[in-house]
């Protein structure tokens, strides 16, 4: 139950932040979001499942109703917030906006601060070795050889740290530094040590120290399931003690797809496990434990079998071209299924990789314990490190491809999708991939049944008005305990906005559509100030742009021409001007696009954000889909077309006053029968249909 001196402090809080924020309005909504979460992560309604699943429309003020929701509970709790979000803009917000501004006005005693991975940090011990005392020992570290610009650069950043000019952080650089080079001065698990000497003093390590002292920490998605694989509290503070926020929750599923799958080449593989017999043999002799003997042999036996079964897969393609005789040059497993002398190759090269992983690790140990003791000079034990590092890392995602080519599906389950693209260069090569097609068992093993308590939310999670297709996703359901809550936008979209569908000749299935679309826009800019046009497709919108050149009343700004925020620049600058703008952008910019007020009003949507299963794992899920005698267009493109197309929608209102014109170029939103449904699935617009 929440406590009755929690849910005054709540009210007491809300009001000293009402008093605070000029032109502040309270919302019947955003009082009631911060009531369920609370009530919810009390436990007020269901003991043991304290989750809540919530889309908040724009305008209803969601970070500060979580923020207020969670934060007093988990201090009278003895619990920690962990915020975690998909895009850097929303930490950013929450970093140097929401949570200053909250901590000023509550009144309540909390630390806070944003979690980043390893890769983040320098590792000051890299960045020391790489540039030297003068002697020429530092070459040693150095993947390539460097060219004396890199070397001053490290310079110039190893003095800007110790003068506390920088604080070992990539995000905090002045200068930033080309990906090759951070990669080698970056912090890793496999040789950043605490317990070693020359690394304690890392950034990475103080930052962790920082962590422990936090009430409210700030993640990534990405990180968050990081954590989560290693077993939770590892990056993070243990699960159960943890209440969750996941915004951008929508996000959740692809990014945990994604996080799960794993990749590597055959003969690239090879390549590279030649390297490691070579870092072996090079532990054996410089190190002097005889320990080192037995694991070191036992690790060239592994890589010779590794590189044997890896050929003979390389093998078995290279004499079966028909199979990649398509234009992706790919074989995908119908039903995840590998053929069975595939199978028992997969099967081979899992046990391998699993034995080799087991002695490197052997030999790792044995390397620290030898750094540790001062055995080997620091030069030297520095190198190794990295060195064993890298190939560290390499052997842990081999092992994990062909642990997943080779295990066998669960009948009750969805299979892992799994497939071969053929690579062109100087030799031949193959691409193993595979991935999990649906992850919500994942989910609920490894965070829902384990947190203290979770929030999901975001502005978009119900397709076709419903929590169904992502309850179904991240592996939850209507009926298991979780809270569902809608709570619709304050906005007045109604007298705000006009929805329009003009007449067209044309569907996007004909061959004419992109001429018709051409000229509809033309006539759609005219007399506009700020217009964004959004495409399905990148090939479209350039085609369009060519099309339209030299006739629109302002050159389109076009996506890819310049990064993204520079484009957006320019077009606000044009608008302060007074002069007509005009945008043109693809699926990215029908997301996380803020453009309140005079910065857009004509909003037009060329075609209904259908996506076409060309990836492997989406081809592989409609194929699971229709084996359960299901319908993937129903099922999985209707609804995700329905998400997109409201966030699409969604560009053009961002604050209350603000008004416009949504233009739908595509009639098959009256043409076809689920056309209603997703048109039923968009806010209150008014509706002018030709």
């Amino acid at each position: 139950m929440l406590a009755a001196h929690v849910k005054t402090q709540i009210r007491e809080i809300y009001k000293d932040i009402a008093s605070a924020l000029p032109n502040f309005r309270s919302r019947r909504e955003q009082n009631y979001m911060v009531a369920e979460i609370s009530k919810t992560l009390a436990g007020e309604y269901d003991k043991q499942r304290r989750i809540m699943v919530i889309e908040a429309g724009t305008g209803i003020g969601k970070s500060l109703a979580y923020i207020l929701g969670t934060i007093p509970l988990a201090l009278a709790s003895k619990k920690k917030v962990c915020i975690a979000t998909a895009t850097v803009a929303l930490q950013e917000q929450l970093l140097h906006k929401d949570l200053p501004f909250f901590l000023q006005h509550s009144k309540l005693n909390f630390r806070y601060g944003l979690v980043k991975g390893r890769q983040r940090y320098v590792c000051l011990a890299k960045l020391e070795m790489l540039v030297g005392d003068g002697n020429g020992s530092q070459m040693a570290m150095w993947q390539t050889k460097p060219d004396t610009s890199q070397v001053e650069q490290l310079q110039a950043l190893l003095k800007d740290y110790q003068d506390g000019r920088w604080n070992g952080e990539l995000d905090t650089l002045k200068t930033p530094l080309p990906d090759h080079l951070w990669q080698q001065i970056a912090c890793d698990k496999h040789s950043c040590h605490r317990q070693l000497a020359s690394h304690s003093h890392c950034p990475f390590h103080k930052a962790r120290e920082d962590i422990d002292t936090w009430d409210v920490l700030i993640a990534n998605h990405s990180l968050l399931l990081a954590d989560l694989e290693l077993g939770g509290g590892v990056i993070l503070p243990d699960p159960e003690e943890v209440y969750y926020v996941i915004d951008e929750a929508h996000h959740l599923p692809n990014v945990a797809r994604d996080f799960s799958s794993a990749q590597a080449t055959l003969r690239g593989a090879c390549d590279w496990l030649e390297k490691v017999s070579k870092t072996t043999a090079k532990l054996q002799n410089q190190i002097k434990s005889n320990n080192i003997i037995a694991p070191a042999q036992a690790m060239l036996d592994r890589i010779e079998e590794l590189t044997g079964l890896l050929n003979q897969v390389a093998h078995y393609c290279d004499t079966q071209p028909k199979l990649f005789a398509n234009p992706e040059n790919r074989l995908r497993f119908e039903h995840g299924k590998l053929p069975d002398a595939l199978l028992i190759q997969a099967e081979n090269l899992a046990t391998a990789s699993n034995d080799a992983l087991k002695q490197f690790n052997k030999m790792q140990a044995i390397l620290s314990e030898s750094v540790k003791d001062g055995e080997l000079p620091r030069h030297q034990a520095e190198a190794l490190l990295s060195e064993t590092g890298f190939m560290m890392q390499r052997l842990e995602n081999l092992q994990k491809l062909w642990k997943m080519m080779a295990k066998e599906d669960n009948p009750k389950g969805a299979p892992t999708a799994r497939w071969i693209e053929a690579l062109s260069g100087k030799q031949q090569d193959y691409l193993f991939s595979a991935s999990p097609i649906e992850v919500g068992y994942m989910l609920e093993h490894m965070l829902w049944e384990k947190a203290a308590g979770v929030v999901l939310c975001s502005a978009t999670l119900r397709a076709l008005n419903r929590f169904e297709h992502f309850a179904y996703q991240v592996g939850l359901s209507l009926n298991d305990g979780s809270r569902y809550l809608a709570l619709q936008s304050p906005f007045d979209f109604e007298n705000n906005a006009t929805l329009y569908l003009p007449k067209m000749r044309t569907e996007p299935t004909e061959d004419t559509y992109t001429e018709e679309l051409a000229s509809q826009i033309k006539q759609l800019v005219e007399g506009e100030m700020a217009t964004l046009v959004l495409f399905a497709s990148y090939w479209q919108m350039e085609k369009v742009a060519d099309l339209l050149r030299n006739k629109l009343v302002s050159e389109p700004l076009i996506q890819g021409s310049a990064p993204r925020q520079h484009l957006l620049e320019q077009h606000k600058q044009k608008c302060d001007k007074g002069e007509p703008s005009i945008i043109f952008g693809t699926g990215s910019f029908s997301e996380g696009l803020d453009l309140p007020g005079d910065y857009l009003t004509n909003l037009i949507v060329t075609k209904l954000p259908f996506a076409v299963p060309t990836s492997p794992v989406e081809q592989a899920h409609a194929e699971y889909v229709k084996m359960k005698g299901g319908n993937p267009f129903l099922q999985l493109t209707i609804p995700d077309a329905s998400r997109k197309l409201i966030q699409s929608c969604g560009r053009l209102l961002r604050k209350e006053q603000d008004y416009g014109r949504i233009t739908i170029l595509d009639r098959r939103l009256v043409t076809k029968r689920y056309g209603s449904s997703l048109l039923d699935a968009l806010p209150p617009y008014r509706r002018v249909i030709e």
